[in-house]
């Protein structure tokens, strides 16, 4: 837990339910002290992680810097809705209204990602593999490639002027 996480902005909000919050780092023992009600886990290792995402009802990722947030995957993966702020991350990675819920209002943003369809957070997590990334980006490169009525990629077409 570090400032550029953003956690605290997850811990001030008023939601039903007990917070969990997974990591450790310079701002543990403060945030801990600060916030006695919620339940700071500590470090898990990889392997470990399904199982805490498996007892969410929504996964809430705070930070407004972190440029891609693996953990958001991982967490739609399990099934689990993401809500986060509209900022570079999730915007790349959560189907707004589908797999998660991205709004400046992080607690509305909380309270209308638990209305989601599981299965269709799951999906979504699943369109985003290895497999799909990859073959998404080999069609980038074919019709980059492929030269269109003529035209050549990249260069525009001269007029000639008399």
């Amino acid at each position: 837990m570090a400032v550029e996480k953003n956690i605290e902005s997850f811990l001030k909000l008023d939601l039903p339910g007990t917070k969990w919050v997974v990591g450790d780092g310079p701002q543990l023992e403060e945030l801990m002290q600060r916030y006695p009600k919620v339940r700071f886990l500590g470090a898990k290792g990889h392997d470990e992680l399904p199982a805490y995402y498996n007892c969410a009802d929504v996964f809430v990722f705070p930070s407004k810097t972190d440029t891609f947030g693996l953990v958001l995957l991982e967490a739609m993966a399990c099934g689990i809705p993401v809500a986060a702020y509209p900022v570079e991350g999730p915007i790349d990675v959560v189907d707004n209204g589908i797999s998660g819920v991205l709004k400046h209002d992080l607690k509305q943003a909380c309270l209308q990602a638990l209305k989601l369809d599981k299965d269709a957070v799951r999906a979504h997590a699943e369109s985003r593999s290895w497999e799909s990334a990859t073959q998404q980006f080999l069609q980038h490169l074919h019709l980059a490639h492929r030269p269109e009525h003529g035209k050549v990629p990249g260069i525009k077409p001269v007029r000639e002027s008399r």
